[in-house]
């Protein structure tokens, strides 16, 4: 009598289950009520997709070379078609649940075999009649030519009409080399496709993971470069902060970052906009900005108190949440119908984390190498077959440089500590901060090092930021001064500032600049009509009515020194602006309103949720949830008429399996009452979610809608 896989996970002792749950932990989750239970989710087909993706490439192909045998199948008749390396293969397989054991041979469950597919290692239907190869030998002329374009797949070929077909392919189809699937259909019967691949079920059966190739670097090189990342991001995340506080942008209506700020954002940090998406990815996730109530884009509380850490548990408070998060930043810009947007909804994808933790177990494997793409890409596809993506992966290497987990390509000294979760030694790597600026003669300014924390924000403020590297590059402009002036400052503050900052004079042309910006600034005051312009410099407001620029804002002269628009104060504003004019805003009373120096958002750290995988329970945990399964399996064994509960996907699994199988099963059916009775049936089919089914205890055939079935298993034998 042949073993069901239930008979097969009850024998199992308790240290091959406690195996089993450390291989597959979405078994445990929650822990099953039996063995019975445990049987049918991980015969599941989501179970079983978790378990396939945990597969390396030799693995994976052994197991499907084993679903091109019929069950029952042995040991022996696997490696014939494979390798005898295969036989460890073979153990690792049957721990996970992927194959068991039936007395000397083996059996594969019906879900694996669907997930495998119809056509394992290209190999074609198993034929239901005999075939004699001797004949072979006595094939018309281009048989074997046809055969051989069909042998490692697709097992395939179309012809116009089969009953019309030339003498050859009728030749083949009346000795059961070939089978009419229809009129038009040829397929290569699984026999002829394994005799013709010589008994193999492979060409090339790879079993050793390919070397990753690359370039060598030394190990202190590799640091110096990503301490300079390190420092550079961590400018960048600062500067952004500051940025979206003076100017925040607003969030679009389906959430996230419209294309414009992406790009102004980008333009003002002196990165591409990839990476100013990843940068405000990263903050997002850390809670350091927040789409606030009014739909503005804003920094937070905790952005102030991330400023207050040393710079080593700042990075590393951003750095673990990305190395976790299954949101790709990649992402930004993409999409087949319209464009992703950064911080928006649409960016998580399963499986990006374990990516990432194998590219950087990868990196670990080969210090001092800078991989190329190409080969840690053939690698990956060896060792996560179904998960490796060389688009994803560009972007995980090219995320990690931005981070400095890697420098120059290569895992560096503090990426390797915070995976290992020892001391990251940052601190002591990085560069001391500078307290001063150089102001050149063209209206820039040079920072010769990193500036303190009230520099820094001060100069963000103050200058736009021209060039990044050893020393950065400020400029100043007529936007950067009335970005200032708009957040409080005077010109005399700023002149003042500057005098105390730079070891250098103030050019003439900058102080020029400062007054005249200064003189002009508030000449036109905005406030609320909807919004109203006022200005004393009647020329000014005949200037503006003319103005062409300003046609869409609809402005109205409603007084020699008044003008009136339809559109909202802020956008008033911001068209004046565009436009080229030096607008201020006033309150009700008419007095001159600056914006906070800081502005914060009022909601809390929204961060989106970071979507983890089901990473190795503890083997406490294990050891408790074995204990509950055994418990269960006792209770289940002095309530024989009691079935197990199954979940909607369970139950359909067991089903599809049990009636391939033409196996009695217990059902529990609910009535229209909600009562629970057990019905002892055989399984027919399934249609539009209804089970039809003989009942034994009328032997008449009954229809079972799917919905009310509350659990299934097999049915106990008479006399049990």
């Amino acid at each position: 009598m042949s073993s069901s896989f239930t008979d097969a996970l009850r024998s199992r002792r308790d240290d091959e289950i406690t195996r089993l749950f450390t291989a597959r932990p979405d078994l445990l989750s929650p822990v099953p009520s039996d063995l019975s239970a445990l049987a049918a989710r991980a015969s599941s087909m989501p179970s079983i997709m978790r378990a396939r993706d945990s597969l390396n490439k030799f693995q994976f192909d052994i197991l499907t070379a084993a679903c091109s045998l019929q069950d029952p199948f042995t040991m022996l008749d696997l490696l014939r078609i494979t390798d005898k390396s295969a036989k460890t293969v073979v153990e690792l397989l049957e721990e996970r649940a992927l194959i068991y054991a039936d007395g000397e041979h083996y059996r594969i469950p019906t879900n694996v075999r669907t997930l495998i597919g119809e056509n394992p290692a290209g190999l074609g239907p198993i034929s239901t009649k005999k075939i004699n190869f001797d004949l072979l030998d006595e094939a018309p002329k281009g048989s074997l030519d046809l055969l051989n374009k069909m042998v490692w797949g697709p097992p395939r070929g179309q012809v116009a009409d089969v009953k019309k077909a030339n003498p050859t392919i009728q030749w083949l189809l009346s000795n059961n080399f070939l089978i009419a699937f229809d009129s038009q259909t040829l397929l290569l019967p699984r026999e002829v496709g394994m005799h013709l691949r010589g008994g193999k079920a492979f060409k090339n059966l790879i079993s050793e993971a390919p070397a990753i190739t690359g370039t060598s670097r030394k190990q202190k090189a590799v640091d110096l470069a990503a301490i300079a990342n390190i420092s550079t991001f961590i400018r960048w995340a600062e500067e952004l902060a500051h940025n979206w506080s003076d100017e925040p942008p607003s969030a679009l209506r389906s959430g996230g970052l419209g294309v414009r700020d992406l790009k102004r954002t980008a333009e003002h940090l002196g990165v591409d906009e990839n990476c100013a998406a990843f940068i405000a990815e990263v903050l997002f996730l850390g809670g350091l900005i927040v789409i606030d109530t009014d739909d503005q884009i804003l920094p937070t509380n905790t952005f102030d108190l991330w400023l207050t850490k040393s710079v080593e548990d700042r990075w590393q408070a951003l750095v673990s949440i990305w190395l976790e998060t299954s949101r790709v930043a990649g992402l930004v810009g993409k999409g087949d119908s319209k464009s992703v947007a950064a911080l928006g909804p649409e960016l998580d994808r399963s499986g990006i984390t374990a990516l990432k933790k194998t590219v950087f177990a990868l990196l670990r494997e080969y210090p001092e190498l800078d991989p190329e793409v190409a080969s840690l890409h053939d690698r990956m596809k060896f060792d996560m077959p179904t998960r490796a993506n060389s688009e994803y992966l560009a972007w995980v290497l090219r995320e990690a440089e931005w981070l400095g987990i890697t420098g120059q390509g290569a895992l560096s000294t503090f990426g390797k500590a915070l995976i290992n979760e020892t001391d990251l030694g940052i601190e002591s790597a990085l560069p001391k901060p500078v307290d001063h600026i150089l102001i050149q003669a063209d209206n820039s300014a040079i920072a010769p090092g990193p500036l303190t924390i009230e520099i820094a924000n001060e100069m963000g403020t103050l200058a736009d930021i021209e060039s990044r590297g050893g020393a950065t590059v400020f400029r100043f402009t007529e936007g950067s001064i009335r970005r200032a002036l708009d957040h409080g400052k005077t010109g005399e503050s700023i002149k003042d500032f500057l005098k105390k900052t730079s070891k250098t004079p103030v050019p003439q042309p900058l102080e020029y600049l400062i007054n005249d910006v200064a003189k002009r600034h508030g000449r036109l005051r905005v406030g609320h009509a909807s919004s109203y312009i006022r200005c004393e410099d009647e020329g000014l407001i005949q200037q503006i009515t003319h103005d062409i620029q300003l046609e869409d804002l609809r402005l109205r002269k409603l007084a020699p020194q008044v003008l009136i628009a339809e559109v909202e104060i802020n956008e008033l504003m911001a068209g004046l602006r565009a436009a080229g004019y030096l607008p201020a805003m006033e309150n009700g009373t008419g007095i001159l309103i600056s914006a906070p120096a800081i502005r914060r958002a009022k909601s809390r750290p929204r961060p989106p949720r970071v979507v983890t995988e089901n990473s190795a329970p503890s083997q406490t945990l294990i050891a408790s949830a074995v204990r509950a399964l055994r418990a269960g399996e006792k209770a289940s064994a002095h309530k024989p008429r009691e079935v197990p509960r199954t979940t909607a996907n369970e139950t359909l699994d067991l089903l599809h399996q049990y009636i391939e199988e033409q196996a009695s099963l217990t059902i529990g059916y609910a009535d229209s009452n909600g009562g629970v009775s057990n019905r002892l049936i055989d399984p027919i089919s399934i249609s539009l979610g209804t089970l039809i089914a003989r009942d034994h205890a009328t032997g008449e055939m009954t229809q079972f809608r799917i919905p009310r079935i509350t659990g299934v298993a097999l049915a106990q034998p008479a006399g049990n």
